[in-house]
């Protein structure tokens, strides 16, 4: 059973929540932020995810100022981060939690968030979840991106390629790093930004996982890039692929 208490009030539409896992269960394995400025969407987030015995919300914020606090207080593997709150927004936050080598976010959207869906990319998102997600996909988003993987909304994808398509303007450094990259690394690469991993380039590929590591490990240092989100932002806006949305097991790696 889950104990709840407040540790920072400022408003009844502003505060955060430190949730302790009392359960004598296996120690849990991925530790959940949820930075949303609705108390109906975080309880509701908050219930499904204490069904998954493999993970555990260790703090909730109403906005994207309680929710950098919350991070470093409380260390969690994912940020479940909506975009549009109070105080500071969470493209902001995302920002901030990135920049600062923090953990990776999943932005929670709605169908109107079009405007923002750019900047939470260039913040480096790692995933976008739609708010009405059914509660096995959001298990499988966390999970995914706690590895350190990327999620898309299939609902979602249209709208990120429009963005992406919309915004592509790639500066000369960059061109000169994909130009960098050899004819495998750039395959490898185009898989990445489908939102494929490890295992799986390496199965459609034919290659073995440690040689695959070995190109990310390649790619990334060739384009600058700090994780997989701004490797694919990159290769998103070379042409390069398209994001989709896979289920994988919970072992997967993708690192």
């Amino acid at each position: 059973m889950v104990d709840s208490r407040r540790i920072a009030t400022q408003s009844r539409e502003e505060f955060a929540v430190n949730i302790e896992d009392s359960s004598d269960e296996e120690p849990v394995r991925i530790r959940v932020l949820i930075v949303d400025d609705q108390p109906l969407v975080r309880s509701g987030i908050a219930f499904i995810i204490s069904t998954e015995p493999s993970m555990s919300v260790v703090s909730e914020a109403s906005n994207g100022e309680l929710g950098l606090i919350a991070v470093s207080d409380h260390h969690p593997d994912v940020v479940l981060m909506d975009i549009r709150m109070p105080q500071m927004d969470g493209v902001a936050a995302t920002r901030r939690i990135r920049d600062t080598g923090g953990p990776p976010v999943l932005v929670l959207t709605t169908f109107d968030d079009d405007e923002v869906l750019w900047g939470a990319l260039q913040a480096g998102a790692s995933g976008f979840l739609l708010k009405d997600t059914p509660a096995d996909e959001l298990i499988s988003a966390v999970r995914i991106v706690a590895m350190g993987g990327s999620w898309l909304d299939p609902r979602v994808t249209p709208r990120v390629l429009e963005v992406v398509r919309e915004n592509r303007h790639l500066v000369g450094d960059q061109i000169r790093s994909l130009e960098e990259l050899s004819e495998r690394e750039r395959e490898v690469l185009g898989l990445i930004a489908a939102g494929a991993s490890n295992p799986e380039i390496a199965e459609m590929l034919f290659l073995s996982e440690r040689t695959v590591k070995g190109h990310v490990s390649s790619i990334f240092s060739k384009l600058g890039a700090r994780d997989r989100a701004a490797a694919i932002i990159i290769a998103l806006q070379a042409g390069l692929g398209a994001p989709i949305a896979l289920h994988r097991s919970p072992d997967a790696d993708t690192s």
